[in-house]
């Protein structure tokens, strides 16, 4: 794997492709005037399949690229955690 991708990546992106046919699916749930219950229920569907993959990517980081990092001197670890933490 490249410095940018990790055994994780094609899991998040299953993830996110589910996502999207999700967010899909409410678009057209509002194109069919279905009840805003149904509709916040599914949006919520979706936010929370896009946090988990979020979450996902920046643990991952942490885990492999940070560790690393860290581990052998290198500097910017503390700095990338940092931004990585805003995104939390």
């Amino acid at each position: 794997m490249t410095d940018n991708t990790h055994r994780s990546h094609p899991a998040i992106v299953k993830r996110l492709k589910r996502a999207q046919g999700h967010l899909a699916a409410v678009l057209s749930m509002f194109e069919a005037h279905r009840s805003c219950v149904d509709l916040a229920q599914q949006l919520h569907a979706v936010e929370s399949a896009i946090s988990s993959a979020k979450r996902e990517l920046i643990h991952d980081h942490i885990e492999h690229c940070l560790t690393d990092t860290a581990e052998s001197g290198a500097h910017g670890s503390l700095t990338e955690l940092k931004q990585l933490a805003n995104y939390l």
